[in-house]
């Protein structure tokens, strides 16, 4: 059996324009998207509340941060805050079908305070897949200027989705 290397994605930068914009135009978002999702992202960071590991994450589908607790497995990272905030609060429970609507996210962006930026979880990557086509991209900021953008699909490639339980549309963008 052949091992497979993982090669990490390149770090591009914040502050060029040519980054940014090849960014953009790879992944449908425009500069406001973009800058929206870096600076959120950023910002989400000062809601962390990690007195342990002192690992700010700040994540933004909907604003979120990671919550410590002093049993470490208990800890809820920013991805899955972020993500039960968003159903939560767009689709409360028994208050509509999953099929009659859609949660529409366009890009996750996660940010830290190293470098390089640090990609979400393993779990973090499952809770995203639940919700999200494996096509989103993930823009994952560092702790200075630079950031990396990879695609569901290739932070958690051989995924299991609600579509392996007969799920074919639980609100999911894009898997068509």
């Amino acid at each position: 059996m052949a091992t497979q290397t993982t090669i990490p994605p390149p770090i591009l930068s914040t502050t060029s324009p040519a980054d940014i914009a090849s960014t953009c135009e790879t992944f449908a978002l425009s500069r406001e998207e973009f800058d929206n999702l870096h600076r959120s992202a950023k910002e989400a960071k000062s809601h962390s509340y990690s007195p342990y590991s002192k690992f700010r994450v700040g994540n933004l589908i909907i604003t979120g941060a990671n919550v410590e607790n002093a049993s470490y497995p208990v800890t809820t990272c920013a991805e899955r805050t972020a993500l039960c905030k968003a159903v939560t609060t767009v689709h409360p429970p028994n208050s509509i079908s999953w099929a009659s609507k859609t949660l529409k996210f366009k890009a996750i962006a996660v940010a830290t305070d190293i470098s390089p930026p640090a990609s979400p979880c393993g779990m973090c990557r499952q809770a995203i897949r639940e919700f999200c086509s494996v096509e989103i991209p993930i823009i994952m900021f560092d702790g200075e200027n630079g950031y990396a953008v990879l695609r569901l699909k290739e932070l958690l490639p051989l995924s299991f989705g609600p579509e392996a339980l007969g799920q074919e549309d639980l609100g999911r963008r894009g898997d068509s």
